[in-house]
């Protein structure tokens, strides 16, 4: 139970702290500027590292020193060792001398001598740090001065050699001790020099996990920066693709948010532009469409012989009027669905959609221009869905059938079909006309352009089919291609293929 309490707590504070630092960070991004974001991610990106670096320069100072200091102790206790086992031989060697030979001289010497140890003895135990190696040169201190006594009674010209030796003995055996001891504190320092150096090796190896850090906080960083970037981004896709509806209103920098007014300014233009466009639009081709229907009802019945039969001219002429009729009427048509191009408005009719209906219902507002060429359709009936714009693709699918009836031989064949992947749907209409050069396929998705016309073709187009097509399917996120039915695997020997591709995200098959 206690430690569940715990957990609990430990999980309490942790949500406390991110909290914190969500609030930190949202504070951060509205009250700092990207250049000063910036310069602060810098900073603390380099401030552990520099600490680091800072705290590995000054243990390996430490070392050095360390080490310097141990080699000088080194070299001084192999030097006193050297000196010591040489002074106490001279000393006991003019010592010996001086009881065998009785010389005055000699006895100078050994005198000179024994000060010289003294003198040895005493510098090193002002410079000595180590308790034991002090004992050991304060008792070589005590012998040799008892020595110096000895030699400088009045009983020392009775001693013999022998005797003299084993007054040397201790001395001897005090200053083999010394060299033991030396060789210790040696080794001491060796060790201790090793042990710091894995102590340092230890440390810097713990400080390694300064390099996650500095990456969580360059990441942490990198994230308040791009974050508030990627939402312009978003905006700015949203007006590339006609969505004037949404504000644009971002909490950020203060370069952010001066990017977003300047946006929003735009944006409110474009939407006043795009709406007095609509409106235009609308107003001049329902305008249009009503004189349009009297003038054409009226060449009807005067094509006809309904009011009274025509000479050979006359009509001649109404087949022209008659014509002209039908192709301005086509243009408000091509007018009206280019005005669904500039609608924002029409983007947010998102539905699910029968694929297979939606085409059958093209098909059938077509129907009379099939029959009139005797057309044969063949299509995938297939189940499929997609999450799209009834009205847009039905203006999209629409538009391309037109084309394909328009240059498809009389008795010939138009084959719709569709499939789906994890990437894409793909919708391919394909048709037995004359097909179109390479190099014109992507010139005929220019406004107004307008290629050759079929043959027996009494209707000229207005040039905007293929337009308002890739516009309305940039809007869907979609692309289009125009390709030869002769690269298919179709019993199709030429002819134009229409390939369709909606993203899978749309997508969503039953």
């Amino acid at each position: 139970m206690a430690n569940l309490n715990n957990l609990r707590k430990s999980k309490a504070r942790l949500n406390k702290l991110l909290l914190s630092f969500y609030l930190f960070s949202q504070s951060l991004l509205n009250n700092v500027s990207i250049n000063k974001l910036t310069l602060l991610g810098f900073t603390f990106v380099a401030m552990p590292l520099v600490m680091a670096l800072l705290f590995s320069a000054n243990k390996v100072s430490q070392l050095a020193k360390q080490s310097t200091s141990a080699i000088y102790h080194v070299a001084q206790l192999t030097q006193l060792n050297s000196r010591l086992d040489d002074t106490i031989a001279k000393v006991e060697r003019y010592a010996s001398q001086y009881i065998v030979l009785k010389d005055d001289e000699l006895h100078t010497v050994f005198q000179r001598q024994q000060k010289s140890l003294a003198a040895i003895i005493q510098e090193a135990m002002l410079m000595q740090q180590d308790i034991a190696l002090k004992e050991l040169l304060n008792a070589l201190k005590i012998e040799n001065e008892r020595i110096y006594t000895l030699i400088n009674s009045a009983g020392a010209i009775s001693l013999s050699l022998n005797q003299i030796q084993l007054e040397f003995k201790r001395l001897h055996l005090i200053n083999k001790e010394l060299e033991q001891r030396s060789n210790v504190v040696i080794n001491q320092q060796v060790l201790d020099i090793h042990r710091t150096t894995e102590k340092i090796n230890n440390n810097i190896l713990a400080r390694l996990y300064i390099i996650p850090l500095t990456l969580l906080i360059a990441g942490v960083f990198i994230i308040l920066i791009t974050t508030p970037l990627k939402r312009l981004t978003d905006k700015i896709k949203r007006l590339e693709q006609g969505d004037f509806e949404q504000e644009i209103s971002l909490h950020g920098p203060a370069e952010i948010r001066a990017i977003a007014d300047a946006l929003e300014n735009m944006r409110q233009r474009l939407h006043s532009l795009e709406l007095q466009k609509s409106s235009f639009i609308r107003h001049i081709s329902h305008e249009l469409k009503t004189p349009l229907a009297a003038i054409r009802e009226g060449s009807e019945l005067i094509y006809d012989n309904s009011v009274g039969p025509l000479n050979e001219e006359q009509q001649e002429i109404c087949a022209i009027i008659r014509a002209s009729v039908n192709r301005l009427q086509r243009l408000i048509e091509d007018l009206l669905d280019f005005n669904i191009v500039l609608d924002s408005t029409s983007l947010h009719g998102l539905e699910k959609i029968n694929l297979a209906q939606l085409i059958s219902d093209v098909c059938h507002v077509r129907k009379l221009d099939i029959k009139s060429k005797c057309l044969t359709l063949k299509c995938t009936n297939k189940p499929s869905f997609i999450y799209s714009n009834s009205k847009q693709l039905s203006v999209i699918l629409d538009n391309i059938l037109s084309n394909a009836i328009k240059y498809s031989p009389i008795n010939g064949n138009i084959t719709i079909t569709y499939s789906s992947s994890k990437e894409c749907l793909t919708i391919n209409i394909i048709d037995q006309g004359p097909g179109i050069e390479l190099s014109l396929t992507d010139k005929v998705f220019d406004a107004f352009y307008q290629g050759q016309a079929p043959e027996n073709s009494q209707i000229k187009g207005s040039g905007l089919g293929l337009t308002i097509v890739k516009e309305l399917l940039l809007r869907l996120n979609g692309s289009i291609k125009i390709t030869s039915a002769e690269n298919l695997n179709t019993a199709t020997q030429s002819g134009a293929c229409v390939t369709i591709t909606l993203p899978n995200t749309q997508v969503d098959n039953e």
